[in-house]
């Protein structure tokens, strides 16, 4: 009898066991439930949200995009050390004139119509095109000679309206590139001026550098360009003029086509020197002027500030800081100009 109690109190306290294994395993399975469901609430409440709008920026370009791509990397670089990474939190909306100015105002428009948060222009052309076509969007520009002179903004200071961005100094230096032509060839007497007669900067900067030719005992040979094809027949006419030597103005047809340009001074055995380095880089003599690379990444600068709520009006225009002198030693060997130790001490870049 005691047997067999035991043996209905062992089975018992089995059967209790099971049990609380199994309201253990219930609750375990409950809890994972509550979980699982809690996430999915979760989820889809994040779902139901609207997603973070991604800003996007406007770029007006007059040139063609080819040369301009580590230019563009440097705008990209900078805005990569603020946190603006392109295709992930920012997307590029590029428009280019392929140096055909006339296209610009169609291309400005086109952008305006976007909405873009913010356009960036490249030279004076699309920035003017780009404040042609509204007057409500940011507008920051760069490669910028004069932008007081070319009717962009009101003050350096304080710009005022939808415009702020990088001065170029591109015309202010002219007399210097003139000077260091000069110093490269002290016989020179005679220079020829590669311009756009219809280009106001290049105007008002012609006129400047008369009065640097005067003092260096220069006379100028202005030779005018509106195309690119106008380039061949103007180095004949330095040819017939006697030109001694070339200043090239900066310009987007004269950036486009440095290539070409170097390649026509050399073919001309003319001396030359430009605002761009990729002039130099490609055969030209020299070239002298603000770090065009280094403008694009302080650009970013603006961008993020505009992103970020600020108003064009109430950021400075920014004058160049770094300036390169570029010297191409091959060139002047080919023609037979040895270049002075004060002007090699000061060149940032010669290509042998």
């Amino acid at each position: 009898m005691r047997a067999h109690i035991g043996s209905v109190e062992g089975k018992r306290r089995q059967t209790g066991s099971r049990g609380a294994v199994t309201i253990v395993w219930l609750c375990t399975l409950w809890s994972i439930v509550t979980l699982v469901c809690s996430l999915l609430a979760t989820l889809r409440a994040a779902e139901a949200q609207p997603r973070a709008k991604v800003p996007r920026i406007g770029f007006l370009g007059s040139s063609s995009p080819a040369p301009y791509e580590p230019i563009i990397e440097a705008l990209r670089q900078g805005m990569r050390e603020l946190g603006w990474v392109e295709g992930h939190n920012v997307t590029i909306e590029f428009r280019w004139a392929e140096g055909e100015l006339e296209r610009l105002p169609a291309l400005a428009a086109a952008l305006a119509r976007l909405e873009v948060d913010v356009i960036v222009t490249q030279g004076t052309p699309a920035a003017i095109a780009a404040k042609n076509a509204t007057q409500t969007l940011p507008i920051i520009f760069v490669q910028v000679g004069d932008p007081l002179g070319s009717g962009l903004i009101t003050s350096l200071a304080r710009p005022g309206g939808n415009l702020t961005g990088l001065s170029l100094l591109a015309f202010e230096l002219d007399a210097k590139r003139l000077e260091m032509l000069k110093e490269a060839m002290p016989k020179a007497s005679r220079v020829a001026v590669l311009w756009h007669p219809d280009f106001s900067p290049h105007v008002e900067g012609l006129h400047g550098l008369k009065s640097a030719a005067q003092a260096l005992g220069v006379e100028l040979q202005p030779v005018a360009f509106r195309h690119p094809q106008d380039f061949e027949a103007g180095f004949a006419a330095m040819s017939q003029g006697g030109a001694d030597a070339l200043l090239v103005m900066g310009h987007p047809m004269t950036f486009n086509a440095a290539p070409h340009l170097a390649e026509l001074a050399v073919r001309g055995r003319l001396p030359a020197i430009a605002l761009y380095r990729e002039f130099a880089q490609a055969g030209g003599l020299m070239a002298y002027g603000a770090s065009i690379a280094h403008l694009y990444r302080r650009a970013a600068s603006y961008v993020d500030k505009i992103l970020k709520g600020a108003k064009p009006a109430d950021l400075p225009v920014e004058q160049p800081m770094k300036f390169e002198l570029i010297i191409n030693l091959k060139t002047a060997q080919a023609l037979g100009i040895t270049i002075p130790p004060s002007l090699l001490v000061l060149a940032d870049e010669v290509f042998q």
